[in-house]
């Protein structure tokens, strides 16, 4: 039988969606992958749900970003989302869940939080019999997007992984693949072609300059900072789909339009990122790390409180971007670093140093190849893990002791319980093996206090009489 893949997607911004498409361009590249399904499960919900997602998110954004930062903060560590959430989301994601019963896939890859938390759930209820691979989107790790169970879980850098090692997710579920962009960011480029096709000057420095997708007012006062600039370079602005800022643009840079070209949404971004010598814009997950493939050091305008400024907090780090704090001077940063070639080529190698261009093909192939069956972690080691993040303590220090199951043959992770609970099948801190049994699972679902026990045993046994574990 031909495999089926389903790629789900939320469309909260533009970056969600291609991710997933760089995933579906890989996967369309490994010989016998199977049958490739990408969806954007907003177009499967209802308007109100959808408006409340996507289009009141960057209502906030503008008018109350401290708001966003503390939403961020409040949901940073994992198995935290109140169950009203829960509910509504259930509630409005049906249309979705009966479309992913109906593909029945056999590999679900996520790019989103929502629709991880959605297949996991399916998994966790028996509806669904699948592999669920989750794919951060971001530099740093946010606590929505852990789930039970779980397959394997792609982050974006190594301290990220380190991180969720720390609290508690086994080493082997979780691995560094870099965040999902299009393969021909790292490929050369006929430059004098792509200038020529975009009526730049041949010689001349370009400068990049986004409005996102969605196009960012904030873009007209970069655009008059970038007119009162001194250093000799030229300008393309994107001002994506956004065409009352093209126009605002357009008129804004008439007088100095042979240093400037002004494009709406174009597909051509990868091309004039790797003719451009500096990127102006915001830090999101997808631009950065399109940057970052491309060796395209980045000057960071207005990140998001929460995901954006994690985000920049690391470009930062790695030597690869500055940051304007003030909207008034992004046109003395930019004169700053083009007046010192050698700093920008600097920044142009940690940026690449930093990139991973090949992180779709990476998480395509890994995803393709997992055979363990998905994590289950226990409500009582979900709490542990929620507790060690909020703390920042690591699992290992906390009072209650984390036990991972482990096939004992492959040594792949299983599930992880507390050693408190695993005492009642004999579990000490000695014990390095576990065999459990049915009867016993079955027995367990009549003691209240130990039903969570009984739902990780059932999981695991499934129909199986009988099974032994080791421990760690």
């Amino acid at each position: 039988m031909t495999r089926r893949i389903l790629i789900l997607a939320a469309g909260v911004g533009s970056g969600h969606n291609q991710a997933a498409g760089a995933i579906e361009q890989a996967l369309a590249g490994i010989p016998d992958a199977g049958e490739v399904r990408r969806l954007d499960i907003l177009e499967t919900t209802n308007s109100v749900f959808n408006r409340l997602y996507d289009d009141a998110y960057f209502a906030l954004v503008s008018e109350v970003p401290w708001l966003v930062g503390w939403g961020y903060d409040q949901q940073d560590p994992p198995f935290r989302l109140a169950p009203l959430v829960q509910w509504w989301d259930q509630l409005n994601t049906l249309p979705l869940v009966r479309e992913i019963r109906d593909y029945d896939p056999d590999l679900v890859i996520c790019t989103h939080f929502l629709p991880a938390r959605m297949v996991s759930l399916m998994l966790a209820r028996g509806h669904l019999q699948a592999t669920l691979t989750i794919v951060a989107t971001d530099y740093d790790f946010q606590g929505l997007w852990l789930t039970s169970p779980f397959s394997h879980f792609f982050v974006a850098r190594d301290e990220t992984r380190t991180y969720l090692n720390q609290i508690g997710v086994p080493a082997d579920r979780v691995s560094v693949s870099g965040i999902p962009v299009g393969p021909d960011l790292a490929e050369p480029v006929d430059a004098a072609a792509v200038r020529q096709r975009f009526g730049l000057d041949p010689d001349l420095p370009v400068v990049l300059v986004s409005a996102g997708a969605a196009g960012g007012p904030y873009t007209l006062q970069v655009v008059r900072q970038v007119l009162r600039c001194e250093q000799q370079f030229q300008t393309v602005v994107v001002c994506g789909r956004n065409e009352e800022l093209k126009t605002q643009v357009d008129e804004l840079v008439a007088e100095g339009s042979g240093r400037f070209r002004v494009l709406g949404y174009t597909t051509e971004m990868p091309d004039l990122m790797r003719i451009a010598c500096l990127f102006v814009g915001k830090p999101g997950g997808l631009s950065s790390s399109e940057c970052m493939a491309a060796g395209l050091p980045m000057v960071l305008i207005k990140p998001i409180p929460g995901q954006e400024v994690r985000n920049a907090d690391y470009l930062l780090e790695e030597g690869a971007a500055v940051r304007c704090n003030y909207a008034t001077t992004v046109g003395y940063k930019i004169d700053h670093l083009l007046a010192a070639p050698e700093r920008l080529a600097t920044m142009a190698a940690n940026a690449r140093r930093i990139g991973f261009p090949q992180a779709a093909r990476t998480i395509a192939e890994r995803s393709l190849a997992v055979s363990a069956p998905p994590l289950w972690i226990g409500r009582d080691a979900q709490k542990s893990i929620s507790k060690a993040g909020e703390d920042g303590i690591a699992a290992a220090d906390l009072d209650t002791r984390l036990r991972t199951l482990h096939e004992p043959d492959t040594g792949a992770s299983l599930a992880v319980l507390t050693e408190e609970q695993l005492g009642v099948v004999g579990v000490t801190p000695l014990t390095r093996s576990i065999e459990l049994d049915l009867p016993a699972i079955k027995a367990l679902r009549w003691q209240p206090e130990n039903l969570d026990l009984a739902a990780a045993g059932k999981w695991l046994l499934g129909d199986t009489p009988s099974r032994e574990f080791s421990l760690d």
